[in-house]
């Protein structure tokens, strides 16, 4: 383990001093995982991919090259001297490098460059601390006495505890001076000042909590409710784990804005004023050296407080991404495992950690020099208070008791500021984590929802394309669908069949309005589709995807999903016969009740669920795509069964579109659409495009081809 110790020191120092705005190498070093720890101690090596410092790749250690002379070890000492005179001087003039980069306003500090890596644009970011307030305030003003009877709270307690040194002071002297009846009216006071601040402060920690509850409650209602309402196009976009990572870090940061930031401000600044207010009674002098002290602090206070509020949210991006590597890399584990990428997934999220503690390192050293400067100031404080005040005691212009008193409230001023410019700080950082979540707040829903549209008496289940084309916005260069012009009768069973890409599950994603065409319009009984109401429309359409997803909830629960009416068990047993699901469902735990897990059920079951969830709901149009892709050929027959009955059963009559590979099921369709290319290339019956020996009996053959072989 020694060589691979001296190696990452060699490599760190080499990286640190190759660039001034790099992070902190010792602080920062990537750890490699458990994994290749052994493997380094086993071969003596270090892979360079797992090295890495910030955007520095770490090259292996090499070993030191030798001569010899006779078989006798040489090594050229000439000029040796000067090497190490120049080596001395280069890391000298690193290390002053270095320690200028990370003095404040160093190059060290800056975040430019991370805040464009993931996005940020400072420039453009016009969200200040008064805006976000305001909505904060918006969200809680349904609860405003809350807020009153909190900040009344506070205003008591702040004064009484603003007085206690005052009568500290001088139930101190009048003992002093034997003043019996004065000493214990200040006594009596200080209990009763004591007893207000207690329970003033615990009434105050208590309503400020429940805002802050409050307040947390509707942020994350109003984002969640905010992203539900989104068009299909934005979660094409937006990660799933970084809308989670909004949902969850982003909220919980904001969750000590009120109980502890602005609790905290308000408190300290009326004490501080009050403490001001008092030393300018005592002494104007005295005060004003106090003044400017505190002036040189709430400086210091408002540019670190500024750089927090940077920091945070650059913070708050990169968990994000963070979050999106994890959840990706967890959802996956089957597929890491299998392919043994543990390491290299291992990485990935490394790299993120790697940033991540970079902006955590700037924001300590920030911290600490805050705290440096505090604690300077604090002391220069006492101690410009005892000079001018002792030559003033010494001259008579004050008594030793107005002198205490000043030291104490000069003491409570301090800390009053100091308090205020450490809530500041966490109250910016709130702020900066809060920006992006008002950002997905303030999208506006999709116009889907907004729109009232057409509710028919009746839906009859007529479809009809004309000269349909549409592009996704992410292959805007490339058509999907071009010209799509046929009709679907009512009650017909329509197939569509091609190779994989040719756009058939397309079509079905622009019935159901999840994208919008660029050309042509979509007809359901004659009514452009734009202008249905959506709602209804879907709440008459079946749908069964490639992949189901099942929630995470019982299996009856997960039948009846999204089931517009009031439905009885009987009804769920009863569309879960017609998907041939009922035989294992009964089989599992606890049946019905059954808590659904990915571990629990097979693929093909999963499907057959999807299918009773859209038979329940009896709609006019059913969509199977690629319906029966995970059942095996006995649950494959039933299906087709099903099929048989829809189109045979005049009560069970609807218009079915099924999307298959497989031909053996697309055999009962009344008509089939082949596609290719995003065209339709041919249509007609089973019988009729296979005996036109085109795109589809080539395809039907060589699947028949490719069985028998």
């Amino acid at each position: 383990m020694a060589p691979f110790t001296s190696s990452l020191n060699l490599i760190a120092s080499s990286c640190c001093c190759s660039s001034s705005s790099s992070s902190l190498p010792l602080l920062l070093l990537p750890r490699p995982p458990p994994a290749k720890l052994s493997l380094l101690n086993s071969n003596r090596f270090v892979p360079s991919s797992l090295l890495r410092l910030g955007r520095h790749r770490l090259s292996p250690t090499r070993a030191a090259s030798s001569t010899s002379v006779n078989g006798f070890p040489f090594r050229d000492n000439f000029g040796n001297d000067g090497d190490s005179r120049r080596g001395s001087l280069e890391r000298l003039q690193a290390g002053i490098k270095l320690l200028i980069s990370v003095l404040p306003g160093g190059s060290w500090w800056s975040l430019e460059e991370q805040e464009e890596e993931v996005g940020i644009n400072e420039k453009k970011s016009v969200s200040s601390a008064t805006h976000v307030l305001r909505r904060m305030w918006m969200m809680v003003a349904d609860e405003r006495w809350i807020i009153f009877a909190a900040s009344a709270a506070l205003v008591t307690a702040a004064l009484s505890e603003i007085s206690i040194p005052h009568f500290l002071a001088a139930s101190i002297f009048s003992a002093q001076s034997g003043e019996s009846m004065t000493f214990y009216r200040n006594a009596k006071l200080l209990v009763l000042l004591c007893l207000t601040s207690g329970i003033c402060s615990g009434l105050r920690g208590c309503f400020f909590s429940i805002a802050n509850m409050i307040l947390v409650k509707r942020m994350r209602e109003s984002l969640y409710s905010s992203l539900l309402f989104q068009d299909i196009l934005f979660f094409d976009k937006e990660p799933v784990g970084d809308l989670t990572s909004r949902l969850g870090a982003d909220c919980q940061q904001v969750s000590r804005v009120i109980s502890g930031d602005l609790n905290m401000i308000s408190r300290n600044f009326i004490q501080g004023m009050g403490a001001l207010i008092y030393l300018f009674i005592l002494s104007w002098p005295l005060a004003f050296s106090t003044l400017l002290i505190c002036s040189a602090l709430s400086t210091i206070m408002f540019f670190y407080g500024q750089y927090q509020k940077r920091a945070a949210r650059l913070t708050q991006e990169l968990t994000a991404c963070a979050n999106e590597v994890a959840q990706e890399t967890l959802s996956l584990m089957r597929t890491v495992r299998v392919y043994g990428t543990e390491n290299q997934e291992f990485g990935r999220y490394q790299e993120w950690l790697v940033k991540l503690a970079s902006i955590a390192s700037r924001q300590s050293f920030a911290f600490g020099f805050w705290n440096m400067g505090f604690n300077f100031l604090y002391h220069s404080t006492q101690v410009i208070a005892v000079l001018i005040g002792g030559i003033n005691i010494m001259s008579g212009h004050i008594t030793a008791e107005q002198l205490t008193k000043f030291l104490l409230y000069s003491e409570w001023l301090i800390y009053s500021t100091f308090w205020v410019g450490d809530n500041w700080s966490s109250l910016m950082q709130s702020i900066g984590a809060s920006e992006k979540v008002f950002n997905l707040i303030d999208l506006l829903p999709s116009k889907q929802f907004s729109e009232e549209g057409v509710k028919l008496q009746k839906l009859f289940g007529r479809i009809d394309f004309v000269n349909v084309s549409f592009c996704y916005p992410s292959r805007l260069t490339v058509r999907t669908l071009q010209d799509i012009n046929f009709s679907i009768r009512e009650n017909e069973v329509v197939a569509i069949v091609g190779l994989s890409g040719s756009g058939k599950s397309t079509i079905v994603n622009l019935l159901l309005r999840l994208y919008e065409p660029i050309n042509g319009q979509i007809l359901v009984d004659g009514i452009p589709l734009s202008k249905l109401n959506i709602r209804w429309l879907r709440e008459r359409i079946g749908y069964v995807g490639q992949e189901p997803r099942l929630f995470r909830m019982d299996v009856s629960s997960n039948i009846s999903y999204g089931c517009p009416r009031e439905i009885s068990h009987y009804e769920v047993e009863s569309a879960a016969k017609q998907a041939f699901a009922h035989e294992f469902i009964m089989s599992l735990p606890n049946g019905y009740a059954t808590i659904v897990d990915d571990e629990l059920l097979s693929g093909g079951q999963k499907q057959r669920i999807a299918i009773a969830r859209a038979i329940l709901r009896d709609p006019k149009i059913l969509i199977l795509d690629e319906a029966t892709s995970a059942l095996d050929a006995e649950s494959e027959h039933y299906v087709k069964g099903v099929i048989r009955e829809v189109s045979n059963d005049s009560r069970m009559k609807r218009t079915v579109i099924v999307i298959a590979h497989r031909f053996s099921t697309i055999q009962v369709a009344d008509r089939i659409i082949v596609m290719d290319g995003g065209r339709i290339v041919e249509m007609g019956s089973h019988q009729e495009l296979f005996q036109k020996d085109g795109m589809y009996a080539r395809l039907a053959k060589r699947q028949v081809d490719a069985f028998t072989s």
